[in-house]
Order: C-alpha cells, then sequence, then structure tokens
C-alpha cells in the first residue's frame, strides 16, 4: 500500500503548514502541494483550508483525518509483523517521554540497551502527557512515558507513584518542622509548569487552598527552583524532577501526601518486534 499521501496529510495537520511538512518529511513543498491537489481532485471536495497563518482541516477533511491516521497504524502494524517474524537484528524504536523521564531514567535506560543491542536505533521524542499517548494508541511511538489516568485505548503498565513536593526559600522552615501545611501557604505566590496544572499537581493546591490568583506559570523545572532561590515564591515538583535540578532552597513534603503516577504506554496490538519487547524489558530491570 503507497501510504505516502495520508503521511502528508497527517504530517501537514501537525505542522499546521505545506512548508513545515515538507521540511519534516524531506521533500519539496511543491510535492506536498501537488499530493494534495491529486488527493483533492480524487475525492472532488478539499482536504485543507490555506490562509497566510496556517492550513487548517475543511469539514470533510476532519472526517478523514483518524482514517488517515488508522490507515498509517495499520501499514506500522504490518512492518512490525513482519520484523517479529524476520527477528530482526537492526531497526529503529520510536520512544516519547516528558522532561524527568527523559533527563533521568533514559541516559542509563537507553545505554545499557545499546551495549545490548548496538544495531538498534532509537529515536526519542519529548511531548505532553496526552500526546504521548495518542501517538502510541496510533502507533506512531512504540512505547511512552506518561502519566495516569490515560484515556486513549493502549496498554499501561504503572512504572512508579512520584510523590509531589514543595520547593521553599532555603531559610523556611514549616510551622512544624518537618512537612507543609495549610499554615504554611497563606499568602504564598507559587510557581509552577502550566502543563501540570490540570492533573495531580491542582489536586495539591486545591487541597491546600491555593487560589488561581497566586499562581505564576514557568517554562521548566529549573526556572521554577531558580525562581525560588530569588526568594519570589514556592514551588510545586514531583520527586523526580527535583532529582537533578540544583538550587538553594529547600525541599518539603506536605503533610497531606499527594502522588503522580507514572506509566509506560504501548499498542494494545499484540505483537512486539524483538527490538521492543527488549527495551520494555529493561525498562522493567532498571526500575524494580
Amino acid at each position: 500500500m503507497n501510504t505516502f499521501i495520508y503521511e502528508t496529510i497527517v504530517t501537514i495537520v501537525e505542522e499546521k503548514s505545506f512548508q513545515k511538512a515538507s521540511e519534516k518529511l524531506n521533500i519539496t513543498a511543491s510535492a506536498v502541494s501537488h499530493a494534495i491537489n491529486q488527493i483533492e481532485k480524487k475525492y472532488g471536495f478539499p482536504i485543507f483550508i490555506r490562509n497566510r497563518a496556517e492550513v487548517s482541516l475543511t469539514t470533510n477533511g476532519a472526517q478523514l483525518y483518524p482514517i488517515f491516521r488508522k490507515i498509517l497504524a495499520e501499514e506500522k502494524e504490518l512492518e512490525k509483523t513482519v520484523q517479529a517474524i524476520q527477528g530482526l537484528e537492526s531497526g529503529v524504536i520510536k520512544i516519547g517521554a516528558f522532561s524527568s523521564v527523559c533527563i533521568n531514567w533514559l541516559p542509563d535506560i537507553l545505554r545499557n540497551y545499546a551495549k545490548q543491542f548496538p544495531n538498534i536505533a532509537v529515536s526519542l521524542t519529548q511531548d505532553n502527557f496526552s500526546d504521548i499517548s495518542q501517538h502510541v494508541a496510533y502507533e506512531e511511538l512504540d512505547l511512552g512515558f506518561t502519566l495516569l489516568p490515560v484515556s486513549e485505548n493502549v496498554k499501561v503498565t504503572e512504572l512508579l507513584r512520584d510523590e509531589i513536593k514543595c520547593v521553599a526559600p532555603a531559610n523556611f522552615q514549616p510551622r512544624n518542622g518537618k512537612t507543609i501545611t495549610k499554615a504554611d501557604l497563606k499568602g504564598v505566590q507559587f510557581m509552577l509548569q502550566k502543563a501540570d496544572y490540570d492533573r495531580d499537581t491542582k489536586k495539591t493546591l486545591d487541597f491546600y487552598d491555593v487560589r488561581p490568583n497566586t499562581i505564576n506559570f514557568s517554562i521548566d523545572d529549573q526556572s521554577i527552583v531558580s525562581m525560588v532561590e530569588a526568594g519570589l515564591g514556592f514551588g510545586i515538583l514531583p520527586d523526580l524532577a527535583l532529582r537533578k535540578l540544583s538550587g538553594d532552597v529547600s525541599i518539603f513534603s506536605f503533610d497531606e501526601p499527594f502522588y503522580r503516577t507514572i506509566a509506560l504506554v504501548q499498542s494494545k496490538n499484540d505483537i512486539l518486534s524483538p527490538a521492543v519487547r527488549a527495551l520494555v524489558q529493561e525498562i522493567e530491570t532498571y526500575l524494580s
């Protein structure tokens, strides 16, 4: 099956641009335009709305888009089945992960894996939690690290309950001398990443009566620590994210512990290439 046109359409949607899609696919912009013009001519209706700002799907295109992605997923499943039959000695594994997993786990995991399988290449994508699960569901990634809950139809393996902690200025001491209580947080400004505010971090802040008007958003975890170090407020970060961050700050547990659950997601299809199965085993061994 020639799936080039479907891959082109999906890439245009992801990049919101014919030009950026051509760069990602390593083909000319005119080749992308020609392919889309041909398929639109064949179908008898436009798939994309073209304007100066960005490209978007038409109503008809939006109806077809999930089907295009499903076709690509089935093509990848066919390739994986053939690879499993062949028992590949080489190939590429595509992984998606978020920042703290990329920093703290994957360097050791991938180094150990490369020693055992030097001919297997690993492609790593850093993305947000929901997009990682979606890419795995459509088999655009082989494996993904994300957080529970997961809404997509994927196989989920829980890996770690990661405690959410409070980052305070170096000279701060909780009233009880050990943990952060509601009394410690009255009138305190908080720094956090915006992507974290709709998950377990928000549950923690809501429990401790931290109001939205006392929250400031930062671009990354190290920036949060730096702003706390500068005396601009408190931060809230999970334990894994704190392991390799630097700064003159104090870290405390909350008196009512909250956790996020890190999980490994993979396609629900039973057929995994030997290389992917070996990587899953390496991940489980590392975390055991």
